[in-house]
């Protein structure tokens, strides 16, 4: 699955890179990301031609604490891509600020730069309670700011605690910055990576249900070009099998 995934994301690169001499992409982290980010750095592409964004980031979780995301990615992804290239690495990386002093502002800076991007690929996930990105039940759809400072539900923060980057519920922040789901959208290609059986309720509200805010990732089905990989676990509660 993951394997796939990042071959799939890395072939769409190429072909940026072919026609106008660089690409964009979208990382998306967590544990659903580990194996296909591993793959994406094997992958045959030219790093050094490549732009790099992140979907989201913890309010008040600074880049050395185990579950910031930028340090997962600076770590999983930035790092390990300079390493295989003999320390080129990729062009740029735009990392999400979760101490910046106005979430806000943060929003804007990212806001700015991304729109002078066009991202070629975005690689995602699903969240236990449907969600894209941060972007939690019931989502925006109708905002076409690309990044928002959200407000991060229950279950979402349960899904951080159980899979153990934070000790308990208490310790998970309750705000983040989050790209929108109108801003993925824009992305031309989607690469949505999805393992185990605790996501198999979102992943089929998300491809057999209808596009709602209530299930956020079902708004992937409006999108033209947007290739799901999922193991068996993940694909348990689809009704008929999906190509």
């Amino acid at each position: 699955m993951g394997r796939a995934a990042a071959e799939a994301g890395a072939e769409k690169l190429r072909e940026a890179i072919a026609a106008r001499g660089s690409a964009t992409i979208i990382l998306a982290t967590g544990a659903s990301q580990f194996t296909m980010l591993e793959r994406l750095v094997e992958s045959d592409v030219d790093w050094s031609r490549v732009d790099c964004f992140h979907l989201d980031e913890y309010v008040g979780i600074d880049d050395q604490h185990p579950a910031s995301f930028r340090r997962y990615l600076r770590e999983r992804f930035v790092e390990r891509v300079a390493a295989a290239t003999g320390g080129r690495g990729v062009r740029s990386f735009e990392y999400l600020d979760g101490t910046a002093s106005d979430p806000q502002a943060e929003c804007g800076r990212l806001a700015a730069i991304i729109g002078r991007h066009t991202v070629d690929v975005a690689f995602v996930g699903i969240g236990e309670n449907g969600h894209l990105a941060f972007n939690d039940p019931p989502a925006d759809f109708r905002t076409t700011d690309p990044y928002l400072v959200v407000e991060l539900d229950e279950a979402c923060r349960r899904q951080q605690m159980g899979e153990g980057w934070f000790p308990t519920l208490s310790d998970v922040p309750a705000r983040a910055i989050s790209m929108s789901c109108r801003e993925i959208l824009r992305s031309k290609s989607i690469v949505v990576t999805v393992p185990d059986d605790r996501k198999s309720a979102a992943v089929a509200c998300a491809v057999e249900g209808p596009v709602s805010p209530e299930c956020p990732a079902s708004i992937l089905q409006e999108h033209p070009d947007c290739r799901l990989f999922l193991d068996e676990a993940a694909a348990s509660k689809l009704s008929a099998p999906h190509g």
